[in-house]
């Protein structure tokens, strides 16, 4: 197959969109040509078979000149691909949907979100197919869609050695922002801090936006508030290399999102055999088994799940079953076969 793919952002060292670069890899080890159409270029080492070709946002290309670049490429290109793959931004199927349709390329969309815009929806329609991590990802009922699970990179996400400590090693990663309810995990560890259990708190991530930005300014005053806020620790972005080492120091991962979605940041902890607490309603049945769900959202049920889970006896058989579930479902070596499978069909 040769696969023209567009995404946002091609940059191995993005903290958020950094894991694209390996999707690539493994995408070109099944593909005779592949060609990258990216808003943004930044660092990237790919094999001789892959084609990048950025719309200039890192160099500030106005919009205009964006739209007009991205025509152009579909165009000169259009006898070197037999299909697309749009990941993630529907609004590139809004831009060459119909000429796609014309040409007769098979188009499939990846997007992994609960939200349903107007744009989804015309994208929905121009898509032969739509492929998703979970049910709760895409919200428009359609028999185009398909659930495909995560793609996580196993091989480097996967249990090391571990180090003692006295102390409660809680981490959480993600973008900050209102919907992750960082703020709440605070009042989670109210809760241990007054049974006297001994913890320090790392925070992985960085805002996006200006709202974002006001929240991560309204976290930050909330930690100065806490007696025990030398012990939280703000470590902003992280990239996808580093993340796996840094996962691997904690003892407990913990996720109050309310995106609805499934969450690559709890599948990737998990993955390395830190056990998750979670309130995201996407992970229930997976978690529930464990007590590793909390489906009432109180802080006090999350703080006694993270005292049940760190006192299991059984807690390397819990951690140990859970890696294996994520590499059944969701690893990225499984994934890539049957994501190029339902584009080529």
């Amino acid at each position: 197959m040769r696969l023209l793919i567009t995404t946002q952002t091609l940059d191995v060292e993005d903290p958020i969109l950094g894991f694209f670069h390996r999707w690539i890899e493994e995408i070109a080890k099944h593909c005779e040509k592949v060609i990258v159409i990216c808003l943004r270029e930044g660092a990237h080492d790919l094999p001789s078979n892959v084609t990048v070709l950025s719309l200039g946002k890192e160099r500030g290309a106005s919009r205009l000149r964006r739209i007009k670049k991205f025509f152009t490429y579909i165009r000169k290109y259009k006898h070197e691909y037999d299909a697309v793959l749009v990941h993630m931004n529907p609004e590139y199927v809004v831009l060459g949907g119909v000429l796609w349709r014309f040409w007769r390329k098979r188009v499939a969309l990846w997007y992994v979100h609960k939200s349903v815009t107007p744009t989804l929806r015309i994208a929905h329609a121009l898509v032969d197919v739509v492929l998703t991590a979970s049910r709760e990802s895409f919200r428009l009922l359609s028999h185009k869609v398909r659930v495909m699970g995560h793609g996580i990179d196993t091989e480097s996400f996967k249990p090391g050695i571990k180090e003692g400590s006295i102390e409660m090693r809680i981490v959480t990663s993600g973008r900050i922002a209102p919907a992750k309810h960082v703020i709440e995990m605070l009042s989670v560890l109210d809760e241990l801090h007054e049974k006297g259990e001994k913890f320090r708190f790392t925070i992985i991530g960085s805002p996006s936006t200006k709202n974002d930005e006001a929240y991560l300014r309204a976290l930050e005053r909330e930690i100065s508030k806490r007696p025990y806020s030398a012990k939280v620790e703000l470590r902003g972005p992280v990239s996808q290399r580093e993340m796996p080492a840094l996962l691997n120091k904690e003892d407990l991962f913990i996720n109050l999102s309310t995106t609805g979605s499934l969450d690559k940041a709890v599948l990737e902890a998990l993955a390395v055999g830190v056990p998750v607490v979670t309130t995201n309603e996407a992970f229930r049945d997976l978690l529930s088994p464990f007590d590793l769900y909390v489906g009432n959202r109180s802080f006090s049920a999350v703080a006694e799940a993270i005292d049940k889970i760190m006192n299991r006896p059984d807690k390397a058989a819990v951690v140990a079953t859970l890696r294996n579930k994520i590499v059944e479902r969701h690893s990225l070596s499984k994934l890539i076969p049957a994501l190029l499978n339902e584009i080529g069909s």
